[in-house]
Order: C-alpha cells, then sequence, then structure tokens
C-alpha cells in the first residue's frame, strides 16, 4: 500500500516526532508508514486522514499487489 504521509507532513511543516504526538503513536511508526514497512490499523488511518484533513483514500492508495 502506498501512502503520502512524508508529503502531507511536508505541507504542514511537521516533524515525524511532532505528527507521531498527534496520533499517538511512536515516531518509529511514522517512520516505518513512510518508508512502506508497516500498514496503519484503520483507527490509525482514519486519525492520520484527519490530522491532515485530507480524504483517507488521498493519504491511502492500494497498489496491484495489493489485490493478489
Amino acid at each position: 500500500m502506498k501512502n503520502s504521509i512524508k508529503v502531507e507532513r511536508a505541507k504542514k511543516n511537521i516533524t515525524q516526532a511532532e505528527l507521531a504526538k498527534l496520533a499517538k503513536v511512536s515516531r518509529q511508526t511514522i517512520n516505518a508508514m513512510e518508508l512502506g514497512k508497516y500498514v496503519p490499523s484503520t483507527v490509525l488511518a482514519l486519525r492520520l486522514a484527519k490530522i491532515f484533513d485530507v480524504p483517507l483514500e488521498q493519504l491511502f492508495e492500494l497498489e496491484e499487489k495489493d489485490w493478489q
């Protein structure tokens, strides 16, 4: 699954640590998501979309391999 967390974070000019605090997760979790190594729970995904004030589909996108 692709995500645009890093892009949205840059738009808001916030660090991984600041986003982690807002989302109530560790900075390592934010880093892992940005690197595509961690798929967030539904609750965390919705929380991030709300923090960035974007539709969930703008923040996360399924890739072809996610359908196989």
